[in-house]
């Protein structure tokens, strides 16, 4: 079951749902981590996980252990108002599925069961693997699990074949070579996402450019089919905007507008993924701050972008 959040309510002592990523918690003191907790509703999203796991994994600032750097990261991030997003590809799959995913800056949380009490219903969640895993962390317990973890969610994360990729835009017709600007990246995602031309082709493109996985593609097919292959952006919009984050990703990098040198490139541009679930989006990253504006829609709540210095 996917169900979405409602969004918080000022006079609930909640505010605005917002998307932030590691080097947003690593800027703030302690005590702007707990104002940040109060006054926002966190967007917890898988990227977040990602990032932090891998710190498990690699070498960290001088004089600190990675367990020390992940604690110190655990410690600040929020609690009481803080919501697990669903990951992006259980969610790609639903919504590919007839499942429709909300892009209006409410939280979507997947695993969800309904309950009934008397004659009061509701739906409980089993805390997902991750949150169970940060939830330890923030009282310095640390396991195994969690180091087999960020080598799995970043091997994951990296597992796109950029040949094959490369390989399914020359067949369709995409040539990053013609982009000069991000902005011309962005408008050529779009028109291809937007096409309604050989379906079962452009679905297989998706299937392999997203990382879906390759036996889930004969029952995707038969549910857009039966849907008489309505337009991707109309038959499952959150699914189409995936497609268009990850197609201007592999554009850009293409064109040389983006570079393929740095490898947290791919993690960076992910958070772009979670953007329809959030109001505000804060980061102090470079890439984001080049490509996150491509992505806020005016006319959406998720409309602001704050680049902390």
């Amino acid at each position: 079951m996917l169900v979405k959040r409602p969004l918080g309510r000022p006079n609930g002592g909640m505010g605005p749902t917002i998307l932030f990523d590691k080097s947003f918690l690593q800027s703030l003191t302690v005590d702007e981590s707990v104002i940040f907790d109060r006054f926002f509703v966190a967007v917890i999203c898988p990227m977040f996980y990602v990032e932090t796991l891998a710190d498990l994994e690699k070498a960290v600032r001088q004089g600190r252990t990675p367990e020390q750097e992940v604690g110190i990261i655990a410690r600040k991030t929020p609690e009481m108002h803080g919501i697990p997003c669903a990951h992006h590809t259980e969610m790609c799959v639903a919504d590919l599925m007839g499942r429709t995913i909300p892009m209006e800056g409410r939280i979507p949380v997947m695993g969800g069961k309904a309950v009934k009490v008397e004659d009061r219903r509701g739906v409980v969640f089993d805390e997902r693997p991750e949150a169970e895993a940060f939830r330890r962390w923030q009282i310095g317990e640390f396991l195994e699990v969690e180091r087999r973890f960020a080598k799995a969610w970043r091997s994951d994360l990296n597992s796109v074949d950029l040949m094959t990729v490369a390989a399914g835009m020359r067949a369709m017709g995409i040539n990053p070579q013609t982009c000069k600007t991000l902005e011309e990246a962005k408008e050529l995602a779009e028109a291809f996402v937007s096409g309604s031309d050989r379906p079962l082709d452009r679905l297989k493109f998706a299937v392999l450019t997203l990382g879906l996985p390759l036996e889930s593609e004969p029952f995707l097919a038969a549910h857009w089919e039966d849907s008489d292959f309505r337009p991707l952006a109309e038959y499952a919009p959150y699914a189409a905007y995936l497609l268009i984050v990850e197609l201007f990703f592999q554009i850009a990098l293409g064109a040389n507008l983006i570079s393929a040198e740095r490898a947290s490139n791919r993690e960076d541009v992910a958070y772009l993924s979670y953007l329809p679930f959030s109001m505000i989006f804060v980061s102090s990253d470079k890439l984001h701050r080049r490509t996150a504006a491509q992505f806020l829609r005016p006319d959406r709540p998720q409309g602001s972008l704050a680049i902390r210095p």
